[in-house]
């Protein structure tokens, strides 16, 4: 194994490797410890039990691996989440649920469909009644999980004064998988094929029994996420199901797409011919439909639950360009948990969540996935041009698109938005990023969780190479702390522009008047934080004109397909 793919599995493994915390369990018990109200000490009480917790950085408390749905193996696989059975006893929380399936980049197969897990901290006070700050991991909805060091939550306890949730879900063809040969009933939970969806949604109904005992508002829920994370949470603003979990939402680099429902169904089809034909019992894929034809519901489903996460996982294929992703669509309108019109409920106002939102990118999305790319052939300025372009795209299609659609409807509570820039290049060609990472990662993706969870880590750097130093120590960190005060203002009052900090710039709600802010704009200048506004907004009209102006013909084809494809309607 080479130093690289030496790296990559400390970095994967370490998630299971920190499973105990830095604390010890030998603080005395809190006596008396009641379901649905909190006294401080390291025993909470929920509909299921008990649960024993450790103190752990930053003055805080928590406990991990609380099974928030039963395991969805057996019988439950390709399944609505069943309750969670009581224990007897106290059960320690001091470990990681196991993450979902999924397959490491030079690693594996990895993880158990037994993942229904969340992780809590608290600050370790008396306080009760404390909003509640509930992140969903990233990774393409086919990798990620929430035991990854940028997704603890202490700092988010300790310096914010919130409960912080962190939870796993099912993910891949385990989270999301449609195939009418499984004989469910359609309209209901089981033949949504949206499972991964409704274990998130499982998750926020075990809060909102439970929260309380660890001193969480139930009524002050904010649901954060990242890149997928953000994508979940879009499809919960159109589910009857979700409404009145969740009173806010912050959204980082979603994307407002989503498969058709007869794509889901064929790829479920197909998914099922792979199956057979590695298994030998068909030799190609119109034998194998033939085969499938022939088989009644009991048949497949039989056949299907026989097979191991491992057997399943073989016939998939890994995305292009999606550092290990596996191309399997997820989220369909299915039309019980999201509605059949999926985002053009947006335009038409029907979606049922609506709540304050947070919406934003960063200022070079794409530039992890380019500098990962091999052989692309593309000269410094084309490279330049083209993560523009497909930034730019990014953003419009996670933020400029449906704040144009929400914000038309009168009841839409306030949608703010930003854009991180920190790591990219000043106009003196100046980045906190050491050597030329700043030319060629920029402010990438996913590089600005660790900012708005205060956790100061980047373990994406052993792909990536370190781009955190002692000289940027200071910056990045008050950057950190700025943007976390913005984000538990809002999490406190749907405002990110409340509370009692120091005098920050105002963020103004999206409004579509031309030439006032739209975007507040996070980064740095020199040693400490730069917070600015910005008034750009992008169109498809917009990117549509830079494509045919800036980039060279062999390439313009592919982007402007990719663009005319994409739609909230």
């Amino acid at each position: 194994m080479d130093t690289f793919k030496s790296a990559l599995f400390v970095l994967f493994g370490s998630c299971f490797l920190q499973l105990s915390g830095c604390a010890s369990a030998s603080a005395p018990l809190q006596a008396g410890a009641a379901e649905g109200t909190w006294s401080g000490g390291l025993l909470a009480s929920t509909k299921n039990g008990y649960l024993l917790g450790l103190r752990d950085r930053e003055k805080t408390i928590s406990w991990k691996g609380i099974p928030y749905a039963a395991p969805p193996v057996g019988d439950l696989r390709w399944k609505a989440p069943r309750e969670s059975e009581a224990w007897k006893g106290v059960r320690r929380a001091y470990r990681f649920g196991s993450p979902a399936v999924q397959s490491m980049p030079f690693i594996g197969l990895t993880g158990s469909e037994d993942c229904l897990y969340l992780n809590i901290w608290r600050p370790d006070t008396n306080e009760n009644n404390l909003p509640v700050y509930v992140y969903v991991h990233g990774g393409g909805n086919t990798l990620g999980m929430a035991s990854m060091a940028e997704y603890h939550g202490y700092a988010v306890a300790a310096r914010s004064n919130m409960v912080y949730v962190s939870i796993n879900y099912r993910l891949g063809v385990f989270g999301w998988f449609r195939n009418p040969g499984l004989g469910e009933v359609d309209g209901s939970e089981d033949a949504s094929g949206n499972y991964g969806t409704l274990d998130i949604i499982s998750s926020l109904l075990w809060i909102q029994k439970n929260i309380a005992s660890f001193g969480g508002d139930s009524a002050r829920v904010t649901l954060t996420g990242e890149s997928a994370g953000a994508m979940n949470i879009m499809s919960l603003l159109l589910s009857p199901l979700a409404k009145g979990l969740f009173q806010g939402a912050v959204l980082q680099s979603g994307s407002a797409t989503m498969p058709k429902l007869a794509d889901a169904d064929k790829a479920g089809r197909e998914f099922l011919a792979k199956i057979l034909i590695k298994d030998h019992k068909a030799v190609n894929a119109e034998a194998a439909e033939a085969l499938i034809a022939a088989m009644n519901s009991d048949e497949i489903r039989s056949y299907l639950a026989g097979k191991s996460p491992r057997q399943l996982m073989a016939v998939l294929k890994s995305r292009s360009g999606g550092l290990g992703m596996l191309d399997y669509p997820t989220i369909y309108p299915d039309g019980f948990v999201i509605p059949s019109q999926g985002y053009k409920a947006f335009t038409e106002g029907s979606y049922p969540v609506k709540v304050p939102l947070v919406l934003g990118t960063n200022g070079d999305e794409v530039k992890l996935f380019m500098s990962m790319a091999k052989n692309t052939g593309l000269s410094a300025e084309n490279y330049e041009k083209l993560a523009r372009l497909r930034t730019d795209s990014w953003r419009y299609r996670g933020v400029d698109s449906l704040a144009r659609a929400i914000t038309r409807h009168q009841d839409q509570p306030p949608v703010y938005s930003y854009r991180f820039d920190w790591g990219i290049p000043d106009a003196r060609g100046r980045s906190p990023m050491p050597g030329a990472m700043g030319t060629r990662l920029g402010a990438f993706h996913s590089i600005e969780v660790p900012f708005f969870l205060g956790t100061d880590t980047n373990t994406v750097t052993l792909m990536t190479g370190n781009y955190y130093t002692a000289k940027n120590r200071d910056g990045r960190r008050e950057l950190s702390a700025v943007i976390m005060d913005y984000l538990a203002s809002f999490a406190k009052t749907g405002d990110p522009n409340g509370g009692t900090r120091e005098k920050r710039l105002t963020w103004v709600p999206w409004s579509m008047k031309e030439d006032l802010p739209q975007a507040i704009v996070f980064d740095v200048d020199g040693s400490g934080p730069s917070i600015t506004v910005s008034s750009e907004t992008i169109s498809k009209e917009s990117l549509r004109d830079y494509a045919l102006r800036e980039i060279p013909e062999a390439l313009r084809s592919a982007e402007l397909k990719s663009l005319d494809s994409f739609t909230l309607e």
